[in-house]
């Protein structure tokens, strides 16, 4: 008991220390000791004073490590503000954990820029140095660099971190070169033969991949020598099947053709990664990918994920549902036009900057000003489709617009079960949507929004829906165990303070 205790201590000043972005160098200079004594404390080796415990959370500024342990975290909303000034776009969260994923594929150096620092990478993370790979916060915690080992070891991964992201489905693609056999957990609710694992295997088996499951775990083979023979057509146009499919073909020694694949942002941010890398992709931003592989690659890379469209429709939607004038800097344009079309026919006022590069050199961007507007419904209904339609993850933001709309709007999820349930969350707030069934929505607006004290919806997006709602909403609202929200957000909450919202973080005593 006593060493398991020991243990769980030391992942939590292991958390602590990479969201600070430093080494065990770094805090072992800051507590007048060695770096071989912090790695010993971290992997529940040495015994730790509450003392030691507490001169490390005042080195880390960390709440959790000098309480000895993390209490989930809330947030005080006080509602009716305003907002006003500029706020930028951070990198793609979905973008940045496949580039991860994909770092598995180089044998040389991997930098990464302005990667969101947000629950899901930390995860990653941790599963990615427990096999062996060295990854480091630089430039002042912004960029990462990643530097793999020679020999993965499999065996020690942390299995808790991995089934904590679904991402990890993720390291099939890249492990299928690397090794002819191995296990990787997957998160509860993944089973092997469901529609969303299914349509991974049908494209990796093209490779050689086997997997049988038990017990929470993949077992998988790689006979060696199988080669696609013919054009892999993918059952289902999923953004994480595409870039199994890549992060497969990239060392496969030949040419794959991949069809019925994902355009999206995440999979062009992989494709031009692929590129850095010297894989030659054709086709990228269209439906059918045809990729040259490298079966050897070492090479030292440096690349800049660009913006994520889901965070800026996400602060697009806090500027309508608050009623503010605000300036979103740094949207990526090409994933964000079916949805601004939409919002003009609702009658959302609005400018936009002459577009410009993103880091990529590919990406366009431009500058977003939202200013208050009169929404009225709009005649058709709201519906997610595979890019360059409206994105699937964007949907969630339509249900508070139309909520400040005027009329009736329908809203149908079909993509995902039960997701527009928890959109329902938004009438303990004073909202009035009627769920027809576990895909639709109906929106009656506009909404007097009321504040409440309610526990965060277990979906990312509607959970973010849920705080824009209580940032329009007179009074004081507390949304309870945000963890996943902090999920797919780098620092929400002291962003929308940074342009006039109040947003008070904190924990349980």
């Amino acid at each position: 008991m006593a060493d398991d205790y020991l243990v769980r201590i030391g992942k939590l000043i292991r958390d602590a220390r990479q969201h600070r972005g430093w080494t065990q160098s770094q805090l072992a200079d800051a507590l007048g000791t060695s770096q071989s004594a912090v790695n010993r404390i971290e992997r529940g080796n040495q015994n730790i004073s509450l003392e030691m415990i507490a001169r490390i959370g005042e080195a880390l500024d960390s709440e959790i490590v000098s309480l000895g342990y993390a209490g989930p975290m809330h947030l005080r909303v006080v509602g009716g503000r305003r907002l006003s000034g500029a706020i930028d776009v951070k990198t793609s969260k979905n973008a940045c954990v496949a580039l991860l994923c994909a770092s598995l594929l180089n044998k040389g150096r991997t930098v990464l820029r302005r990667v969101a620092r947000i629950e899901e990478v930390y995860r990653l993370l941790e599963v990615l140095n427990s096999i062996g790979v060295r990854t480091r916060w630089i430039n002042e915690g912004v960029d990462l660099e990643i530097v793999p080992p020679v020999r993965l070891d499999m065996d020690a991964m942390d299995a808790d971190a991995a089934r904590r992201t679904r991402s990890i489905i993720m390291f099939l693609g890249p492990l299928l070169h690397r090794m002819d056999q191995f296990r990787l957990p997957y998160a509860g609710g993944c089973d092997l033969g469901t529609r969303t694992i299914e349509p991974h295997m049908i494209a990796l088996r093209r490779f050689g991949l086997d997997i049988t499951a038990t017990e929470g775990i993949y077992h998988a083979k790689v006979e060696a020598g199988v080669s696609p023979g013919r054009p892999i057509v993918l059952t289902e146009r999923g953004d994480t099947v595409t870039e199994n499919a890549l992060l497969a073909a990239a060392r496969h020694d030949g040419v794959t053709v991949i069809r019925n694949a994902s355009s999206n942002y995440m999979v062009q941010d992989l494709c031009f990664f692929l590129e850095a890398l010297g894989v030659n992709v054709e086709g990228i931003g269209t439906t059918t990918l045809t990729v040259h592989g490298v079966p050897n690659i070492d090479v030292d890379v440096d690349y800049s994920p660009s913006e994520d469209p889901v965070e800026a429709m996400s602060l697009l939607a806090a500027a309508v549902v608050t009623e503010s004038e605000l300036t979103i800097r740094r949207v990526p344009i090409e994933f964000m036009e079916i949805e601004l079309a939409v919002l003009e026919e609702m009658g959302l006022d609005h400018d936009r900057s002459a577009e410009y590069t993103a880091d990529n050199d590919r990406t366009r961007l431009v500058d977003l000003t939202v200013r208050p507007s009169k929404l009225e419904a709009p005649i058709d209904k709201i519906h997610p489709m595979p890019f360059p339609g409206l994105n699937i993850d964007n949907v969630p933001f339509f249900a508070a617009i139309a909520a400040a709309a005027q009329g009736q709007t329908l809203i149908h999820d079909w993509v995902y079960d039960n997701r527009a349930i928890y959109l329902t969350d938004l009438n303990r707030l004073g909202g009035r949507l009627q769920l027809l069934d576990p895909h639709r929505v109906l929106v009656e607006g506009p909404t007097r929004w009321r504040a409440a004290e309610m526990m965060c919806p277990p979906a990312l997006r509607p959970a973010v829906v849920v705080l824009l709602a209580m940032m329009a909403a007179e009074g004081t609202s507390v949304l309870r165990n945000v963890y996943v929200i902090n999920r797919g957000y780098e620092e929400l909450a002291e962003r929308l303070n940074s342009v006039g919202a109040q947003i008070e973080i904190f924990r349980d005593i």
